[in-house]
């Protein structure tokens, strides 16, 4: 487990997804708040549909920042013939996926994937007294998808970490789900936008004062035109190029009902406040 000083601010985001665009984005934020490449955690998922995965995997790798191993590093590190993405076979995300991950495997160096190979499933640290635990999905199963309306699901994932805080990203939409003793927190993702109807991506900023650890769920403006069309020239995944510029997803197969009735509606940004431990005394 590793410590983070609390009078600091973390970042934490998931699923660049081959995006450089919006990674740059994302890095010019953290320079502009000032917060250092240690203090930065990404949730996986580096390389997916978009259209520069070897480009946006050296930008992550440089920065020097903590990553977790996605689904998707899985699979390109073993060289597999799919993205174990999680989707329903025949499904439109499934026929998609034919296109856009032979492009990534194509186009990933042996040395990125040997690096993947190395990514933790998982990450845990002690934050402003709490014991906070990163992963993908869920914690049994790096591809499961937990949204926000599954709180049975929630409940159990976020027991069996045994954290207080849990930080996940695979799911894609941000959103923020008190269960029990623990809060699970989805930080949304920078490479695609959240079915909101808007182009941006979204990540999570961590901050504590005397009494409180603040997360706030933040929206990543970047030149998404640029990443669109980057992936037209490519030839492939149109659909999530277009999911780009519209904000809309290809495909709503994975959503429940109540994330799905959300489509196009405009997120929020919101910050939540957690109560913490109080520091020891002398």
């Amino acid at each position: 487990m590793i410590s983070f000083d609390s009078s600091q601010r973390l970042l934490i985001f998931g699923g660049p997804y081959s995006n450089l665009p919006a990674t740059e984005a994302l890095r010019g934020e953290a320079e502009r708040l000032a917060i250092p490449p240690h203090n930065i955690i990404c949730t996986g998922d580096i390389i997916a549909y978009a259209a520069e995965p070897e480009q946006t995997s050296d930008l992550i790798r440089n920065w020097g920042i903590h990553v977790i191993a996605g689904n998707c590093e899985e699979q390109l590190a073993a060289g597999a013939e799919n993205c174990g993405c999680g989707f329903e076979e025949g499904s439109v995300c499934d026929m998609l996926s034919r296109g856009w991950y032979p492009y990534a495997l194509a186009n990933t160096s042996q040395a990125t994937r040997d690096w993947m190979a190395a990514l933790p499933a998982a990450l845990s640290f002690a934050f402003a007294g709490k014991i906070c635990h990163v992963l993908h999905g869920g914690s049994r199963q790096t591809n499961r998808f937990i949204f926000q309306s599954e709180p049975d699901a929630i409940a159990d994932e976020a027991a069996s970490t045994g954290a207080d805080i849990i930080f996940a990203g695979h799911a894609g939409l941000p959103f923020v789900a008190p269960t029990n003793n623990a809060t699970w927190i989805n930080t949304g993702v920078i490479g695609l936008p959240a079915n909101d109807g808007t182009p941006d991506g979204w990540f999570a900023l961590i901050d504590a004062d005397a009494g409180t650890i603040r997360v706030a769920l933040r929206r990543l403006g970047y030149d998404y035109k640029a990443a669109a069309a980057a992936m037209r020239r490519s030839g492939h995944a149109n659909g999530y190029a277009r999911a780009m510029i519209t904000g809309i997803w290809p495909s709503h197969d994975i959503l429940p009902a109540a994330e799905l009735s959300m489509t196009g509606s405009r997120l929020r940004q919101r910050t939540i406040r957690l109560a913490r431990e109080p520091e020891p005394t002398a």
